[in-house]
């Protein structure tokens, strides 16, 4: 197994809890992800727009850290604080992935810290197949 943690993110900032991703058999887990800023471990708070976007990038980072693409993500798991904000959600969601899609599920959960969104997901790790 390989732990992955997001490129940026300062030493001091790395929890023991979880790790921001591990691959294993081929595969990316990446934790569930939210709205932080990696460099002071801070949620950043926004539109849902704002808030989806910085999540996708965090996945983008730990993602390609492994050696993968958003190409290569074939599960999504997604919890919106409000249902209401799916639509506007989704249009950001949808810019990064083309072709076939990754599955997905999306939830409206209790999430802590104020944040609207959180998303994990599963990728192949190319080289690691």
């Amino acid at each position: 197994m390989k732990r992955i943690n997001h490129p940026e993110r300062k030493p001091e900032f790395v929890t023991g809890i979880f790790s921001d991703g591990i691959v294993a058999n081929g595969f990316l887990f990446v934790s569930g992800q939210a709205s932080v800023d990696f460099k002071t471990s801070q949620f950043v708070l926004g539109t849902i727009e704002e808030e989806t976007e910085r999540t996708l990038e965090n996945i983008k980072a730990i993602v390609e850290a492994a050696g993968a693409t958003m190409n290569d993500v074939v599960k999504c798991t997604a919890h919106l604080s409000d249902w209401n904000d799916f639509d506007r959600y989704n249009v950001i969601y949808e810019r990064y992935f083309s072709g076939i899609k990754p599955a997905r599920t999306t939830v409206q959960s209790v999430l802590g810290k104020g944040i609207k969104v959180e998303i994990d997901c599963i990728a192949i790790v190319p080289d690691q197949v």
